[in-house]
């Protein structure tokens, strides 16, 4: 069946939207002829532009879909197919789409990424995204052009279970929150300051979101100072009051009293790293990054960029009154208020002040805190498969800061990615010898190398080099933290990894050793992610199966931090990847060939 749907994102858009956004999909729901055993295709017709929006009470340029911020909700089932006519209407940028967390088996052209997976969308084009969904979770997706994810192009993908199959859990309702930062100065702003000379750092968010509402100039906490124990700041020209109708008011999450909700968080945010609360409730984490984990309860969670889960709440609270939910900054020296939305234990207004104040968000750098969550992680028997005992090969992963030609850089290995104008998915695929620097980037760093100091950056450079993984081989990546640029600071970061899960095998402190710290891995019970945090001064070691055909960015989700060259790419079996529309490839060295790779696959 073929299904044609507008995108809606609930309890973001107005409500006069959300009426009309609902009459337009009842009149395009269109039968169509099945697609193989009883497959689904659903339909959605996107345009990207700016609009004047104002998430937190400040009126700004926002990156939209079809006028949405953030953009709309993707809804389908496990094994459905999606078919999203994405149109740039950007007037002087390109535009791509990355979908967060699916694998893309047998369409890496779909994974969203420019200059890897494809050439970006020029302004007036349309391409079209369709690629499978196949296994249920809580996702997203988000610009990965530039630095578009924090100019607000990104929202939720939500994958239910096929038919026929079931959660291992229950619940009576859910609500889908997506965290995000952001910044008053525009992404073009902030990019140019990342690459000048003088460096000009994009400053710390002045907002947090939920669901892209945020409160700037005013504090939902009855005026007085949000509750956080990093907060350097308090809530700007007193309390807020809203009617409901206003772009900036709070999300309102209706629930009744003794029921279980599914909360599905994902964040989508640019720099910070989040701690995800409710007052007076228990959260039980039960997924992680679209993998069921062994349930287990916390009062708070850490979630780092590019992360999701779903927990479940209890309605047990006094229902004569309503609740902050609340997302502060964890893992930076915050100037940041927390975004705070409500639960409001129906029938109470929705707008009454709780009595209680936010969660007290917890000290910014207590990382012992941050590392006792994240060991609490564990996949549910019978859901995930074990990872294999051994590896094939590994890969170490130094992550530092550097100069290259007095420019500010991230670095792997003392390399900083820099990506080149033909997508490494056809310039491989098509043998292009010309397109990228072919030489091997290294996989181990230096053994004299003290990750406790300021690098000395003799031999940093630039690269656009590829790591080539054998098809079907168990690799092992270890992240190794390290100081930046200046004495005494380690940053955390968030590593995501397209077109694969990994299983976390463990974390550690310090230098990693293997001989020491590989019988300490978690082979037993590791959780499987597509994103995972390496702490200041710290390793995390992850393995996965090179099992996609394909072009694979792995990168640090901060964007800034990507923006700067914090990534390398896995290239795994491209050559036989068939079928890589002509659009995809329409740049770079590949723009002259569209037609004979075109024919080249078909004859394959």
């Amino acid at each position: 069946m073929e299904l044609s749907l507008l995108g809606c994102s609930p309890g973001v858009s107005r409500p006069f939207t959300m009426i009309v956004n609902f009459i337009a999909v009842l009149l395009l729901i269109q039968p169509s002829l099945p697609l193989g055993s009883g497959s689904m295709t659903r339909h959605f017709k996107w345009e990207v532009g700016y609009v004047f929006r104002s998430p937190d009470c400040v009126e700004n340029l926002v990156m939209a879909i079809n006028g949405q911020f953030p953009g709309p909700t993707i809804r389908a089932k496990a094994g459905e197919t999606l078919h999203v006519e994405l149109t740039n209407k950007l007037y002087t940028e390109g535009v791509v789409i990355h979908w967060h967390g699916i694998r893309q088996f047998g369409t890496p052209w779909a994974d969203g990424t420019a200059s890897i997976s494809q050439c970006a969308i020029n302004p007036g084009e349309t391409f079209v995204y369709r690629f499978k969904v196949d296994k249920a979770g809580t996702y997203f997706y988000h610009g990965h052009y530039g630095m578009q994810r924090a100019a607000g192009l990104y929202g939720s993908l939500i994958v239910d279970v096929a038919e026929g199959e079931k959660e291992p859990f229950d619940y009576d309702g859910e609500f889908s929150l997506l965290l995000s930062d952001w910044w008053h100065k525009s992404v073009h702003e902030q990019e140019v300051g990342l690459s000048s000379v003088p460096f000009r750092w994009i400053g710390e968010p002045q907002s947090l979101l939920i669901n892209g509402r945020g409160q700037y100039n005013c504090s939902l906490a009855s005026g007085s100072a949000v509750a956080s124990s990093n907060a350097t700041t308090t809530g700007r020209g007193g309390p807020c009051r809203f009617l409901g109708h206003e772009e900036c008011a709070p999300q309102i999450l209706g629930v009744l009293p003794n029921r279980t909700y599914r909360l599905r968080l994902a964040s989508a945010a640019s720099l910070s790293s989040l701690n995800f609360a409710v007052t007076s409730h228990r959260l039980v984490v039960v997924e992680a990054d679209g993998n069921y984990v062994q349930p287990f309860a916390v009062d708070d969670l850490d979630i780092y960029s590019g992360e999701s889960y779903s927990v479940l709440l209890t309605t047990d609270q006094d229902p004569a009154a309503n609740y902050f939910i609340s997302a502060g900054v964890r893992g930076r020296q915050p100037n940041t208020t927390q975004a705070l939305a409500i639960l409001n234990y129906k029938p109470n207004p929705p707008f009454r002040p709780p009595p209680s104040p936010p969660p007290v968000t917890p000290r910014w750098d207590d990382y012992s805190r941050s590392r006792r969550f994240s060991l609490k992680v564990h996949a549910l028997a019978g859901r995930s498969p074990k990872p294999p005992r051994k590896s094939d090969r590994q890969i170490i992963l130094l992550n530092t800061q550097n100069t290259v030609h007095g420019l500010v850089k991230w670095s792997i290995n003392n390399i900083s990615l820099a990506l080149p104008t033909t997508p490494y998915l056809a310039s491989i695929k098509y043998q292009l010898k010309h397109a990228f620097d072919r030489a091997p980037p290294p996989e181990r760093f230096p053994e004299n190398y003290n990750i406790t100091r300021p690098p000395p950056n003799p031999n940093s450079t630039v690269g656009s080099q590829v790591y080539r993984l054998r098809l079907n081989s168990t690799v092992d990546v270890v992240l190794q933290n390290a100081n930046a640029m200046k004495g005494n600071v380690s940053e955390i970061h968030s590593w995501h990894l397209h077109g694969h899960d990994f299983w976390v095998l463990g974390y550690g402190e310090g230098r990693f050793t293997a001989a020491k710290d590989e019988g300490h891995f978690n082979l037993e019970d590791p959780p499987l992610k597509n994103t995972v945090v390496v702490y200041p001064y710290g390793w995390t070691a992850v393995r996965f199966a090179a099992d996609n055909p394909g072009a694979w960015a792995f990168h640090c989700h901060v964007e800034p931090h990507l923006h700067m060259g914090m990534g390398v790419v896995f290239a795994e079996g491209v050559h036989r990847v068939r079928g890589i529309p002509r659009e995809a490839i329409a740049c770079g060295l590949t723009a002259g060939m569209k037609k004979a790779a075109a024919e080249d696959d078909a004859g394959n």
